[in-house]
């Protein structure tokens, strides 16, 4: 059994992206390259992006703080601290509208 405290990843992933000049910070919750199911902590700070790149999967995103935009083939879903958003198998980009941090949850075969 491990527990971990997703609100303080958060928090110091933040603390992480505002000081990088990328305006962007990640942590590996759980998982990796070796299995399955895998959960990322991503932060970026506001105005900052992940510019376009491919579905990873089947992957969500859970807004664990702030404001952000997913984009992809024209259209927008916008999320909120709470909501969870559905990634599209399509190429897509995501913004922070404000300093947010996000968890990633990607499921892929190995």
């Amino acid at each position: 059994m491990q527990k971990t405290s997703l609100t303080a990843l958060a928090r110091n992933e933040l603390e992480l992206a505002r000081a990088a000049s990328s305006g962007r910070s990640a942590t590996t919750v759980y998982g990796g390259h070796e299995h399955v199911l895998r959960q990322t902590v991503i932060a970026l700070h506001a105005g900052r992006q992940l510019d376009e790149h491919p579905s990873p999967g089947e992957a969500t995103l859970y807004v664990l703080s702030g404001r952000v935009l997913l984009e992809s083939e024209g259209m927008s879903w916008s999320g909120w601290t709470g909501d969870l958003l559905i990634i599209p198998n399509a190429n897509h980009t995501l913004k922070a509208l404000e300093d947010s941090a996000v968890l990633l949850t990607v499921a892929k075969l190995i």
